[in-house]
């Protein structure tokens, strides 16, 4: 009898979650290429692109909108099994509420399991693919003299650079200063007034100097223009903003612990990109757990009732998600607690609800 149940619910629990988001991926396509089917004319984007972005975008639209969307699945059908009585049946039978949440958790493992997949090795290729796009089709004015001020990085154990006015459209910088250090003595130190990187993968110097640091005396090298070849890419100095999400977990650890000896200023962002990862597959069990609470029990507002709760509880869980991981991103706040308040907080509100919903 108990098995039976258990494939009820569990059926029930994985359908309406695939069903809600089938319904809802197409509103968000249809949404974006209502906004920005202009631009694509505009810039005269390639058809086999756009259905590759818009492939992308299902899978980037759907991670995203996961947590909300399962949390809206779980309390629709408990909803309906609720207004249809039937959850006062399985209790009448003799199931304890503990026993009544184990299909619940049985499916939340799965798509918890599903998830973590898709974050760790879908999801980071289907986002290249998605923000190349925007950025080369639907935000190209946005991005005409890309530059930053200042961009200083440490390349390896050895190398540290530092430019100003890097343009990561023309792929030129000022004021290049390149020091080559082994341990902490400074053995030669380049500098350029700017500096172009050419297809050819090579480097172009104005305006060269080399000083090699002698015992003696200091040997000075110049040249007004030199091509030349460094070990790293011009791109590596100033990675695209979205760099993070497009690397899987294991590109990721390894993108940060460079970025770390590189002295990068971004290694809060990428810290955030990296615990989600983590954290949002991991949602899907507090989420169930709330929504199971909040929507077993029969209300006379019935399934609307129910739906507005889950809907104000389950943006209230993006908003605070959101929100602390764009503090971290952008100040010293600890990545780890911004990534993982929102689970801990409603972890918490998922357990005081448990103990009311078993009362």
């Amino acid at each position: 009898m108990l098995k039976i149940l258990d494939w009820y619910i569990l059926k029930r629990y994985i359908f309406t979650f695939v069903m809600l988001t089938i319904l809802f991926v197409p509103i968000g396509i249809i949404i974006d290429f209502s906004e920005n089917v202009d631009k694509i004319i505009t810039n005269e984007a390639p058809l086999d692109e756009v259905l590759r972005y818009y492939g992308n975008f299902t899978i980037y639209f759907a991670n995203l909108l996961f947590p909300i969307l399962l949390f809206l699945s779980v309390i629709w059908f408990t909803s309906k099994l609720a207004n249809n009585t039937e959850i006062v049946a399985f209790f009448s039978s003799g199931v304890s509420f503990t026993r009544f949440l184990r299909p619940y958790l049985i499916g939340s493992t799965l798509v918890c399991i599903i998830a973590i997949v898709f974050s760790m090795l879908i999801v980071p290729s289907a986002s290249e693919g998605f923000n190349e796009f925007k950025f080369e089709y639907l935000k190209r004015e946005k991005n005409k003299g890309n530059y930053s001020p200042e961009v200083y990085r440490q390349i390896n154990d050895n190398e540290v650079i530092y430019a100003r006015n890097f343009n990561k459209n023309n792929r030129t910088a000022t004021n290049f200063t390149l020091e080559y250090f082994e341990g902490n003595e400074l053995k030669h130190k380049i500098k350029s007034d700017r500096i172009n990187f050419n297809k050819d993968s090579t480097f172009t110097l104005t305006n060269y100097i080399m000083r090699i640091v002698g015992e003696d005396d200091d040997i000075f090298i110049k040249s007004p223009k030199l091509d030349t070849v460094f070990g790293f890419e011009f791109d590596e100095l100033m990675p695209v903003s979205y760099i993070a999400e497009t690397y899987n977990y294991f590109e990721l650890r390894d993108f940060i612990a460079q970025e770390k000896r590189r002295g990068s200023p971004n290694i809060n962002r990428y810290q955030v990109v990296a615990y989600r990862r983590w954290s949002i597959p991991v949602s899907a069990f507090i989420l169930t757990l709330i929504a199971v609470s909040v929507s077993a029990i029969k209300r006379r507002g019935g399934m609307g009732l129910n739906l507005a709760i889950g809907v104000v509880i389950g943006f209230s869980y993006i908003f605070i998600d959101k929100v602390f991981g764009s503090i971290a991103e952008e100040s010293t706040f600890s990545p780890l607690i911004a990534v993982w308040f929102s689970n801990v907080a409603f972890g918490i509100l998922a357990i005081y609800l448990l103990q009311k919903a078993k009362r």
